[in-house]
């Protein structure tokens, strides 16, 4: 089944001179990965200022591109310089939960669009993350099958927020387009559980 995660290959080869660049300045995977997780919560964080700050929508779409590119980053650098370790492992699975409560719960401030719909794509998010290292504890390789996996996720929330800002009656569809896109975390989360076993 098609997922943006199938697509990371060639953004890691985009990144390349990038992470070139950042090892030889003396970055470590350890820095990148924690570096997503203050992103993302300051995203989180910017993003309940819209009302003031309309602005601060945008921050979502431009910081999301961000944060992918940071977690792409981080497992370049750990695996071609050989920085691989368990906190490296357990800062990178935290940090993808911990950036999805931060990015997603949020959205329950937008007017418009049943709260615990966002609340169920969030928790769904979680146990969609858990499913993908459960294979790994039971002696299989991690999972990051979709539909609606963790890029996936990005990609739906920065185009919602990206037609937010030019067109707010976006948000009437809101209900649909989340409750979707958690159906759609429900089913991926099923295909990792199959896979595990």
């Amino acid at each position: 089944m098609f997922s943006v995660y199938k697509l990371k290959p060639v953004f890691q080869k985009l990144l390349q001179p990038i992470l070139y660049a950042l090892y030889k300045m003396g970055v470590t995977a350890n820095q990148l990965t924690i570096s997503a997780i203050i992103l993302s919560c300051l995203m989180g964080f910017g993003f309940l200022t819209y009302h003031t700050y309309y602005q601060s929508i945008l921050i979502i779409p431009f910081g999301l591109f961000l944060r992918m590119a940071l977690n792409a980053l981080d497992g370049m650098m750990a695996r071609q310089y050989n920085m691989q370790s368990q906190l490296g492992e357990i800062l990178n699975e935290m940090g993808d939960v911990i950036s999805d409560m931060a990015i997603i719960f949020p959205f329950v401030i937008l007017p418009g669009i049943n709260p615990v719909i966002i609340i169920l794509f969030g928790v769904l998010a979680i146990l969609n993350e858990f499913a993908g290292i459960l294979s790994k504890a039971l002696g299989k390789e991690r999972r990051y099958d979709g539909p609606m996996g963790k890029s996936d996720r990005a990609l739906v929330i920065g185009i919602f927020c990206l037609v937010f800002f030019f067109w707010r009656d976006v948000i009437y569809y809101g209900d649909w387009i989340f409750g979707a896109a958690s159906a759609l975390v429900l089913v991926s989360t099923i295909i990792r559980l199959q896979k595990a076993l």
